[in-house]
């Protein structure tokens, strides 16, 4: 493993093809804690190749943060809606190794996906995240994301109803 760099010296970067098996590898280590993500079960490379090609690069980005040729987290913009009303807002999602929690590095991708935002055409980004994941809601919070709501018990994991706090902030 490559000595981490402070993330205001980690690249942040557009993902490319070769950095899907390690954006898969970060989602999948998060399926197990049932903190960051509904599925159930491990993803494969080849069914998120779809879900890679729809990420374009000038509206929805996917980013990865980097150091070398190693990736330690990625970050997402998807359509909040197909619905044109909605093209101003982005939901955001967010995963770092589990190696390197509390490194800066989420803090580093979500500021960077603020700071882009506006460039990007939108002026909301939403964050969706089970409400027992105190980290994340920690982390969006610090970085002026704000309580919109709350799903209550919109989810089950293994037998455990759970809600998910929707999480939102306006952009310059």
């Amino acid at each position: 493993m490559a000595k981490l760099l402070p993330p205001e010296r980690m690249q942040i970067r557009h993902a490319a093809a070769a950095d899907l098996p390690h954006i898969v590898d970060i989602y999948n280590a998060a399926v197990p804690g049932r903190l960051a993500t509904a599925d159930t079960e491990a993803v494969s490379v080849a069914s998120r190749i779809a879900w890679f090609r729809d990420h374009d690069a000038a509206r929805h980005p996917l980013w990865v943060a980097a150091q070398d040729l190693e990736v330690f987290g990625w970050l997402s913009f998807s359509p909040f809606s197909t619905r044109p009303a909605y093209r101003i807002t982005a939901e955001i999602s967010l995963y770092v190794a589990a190696a390197h929690h509390r490194c800066g590095i989420g803090q580093a991708l979500l500021s960077q996906a603020i700071e882009n935002a506006p460039g990007l055409g939108l002026r909301r980004l939403l964050g969706l995240i089970f409400d027992h994941n105190q980290a994340s809601l920690r982390l969006f919070e610090c970085a002026g994301f704000e309580r919109w709501g709350l799903m209550p018990q919109v989810s089950e994991l293994d037998g455990v109803e759970r809600d998910v706090a929707i999480l939102g902030r306006k952009v310059p």
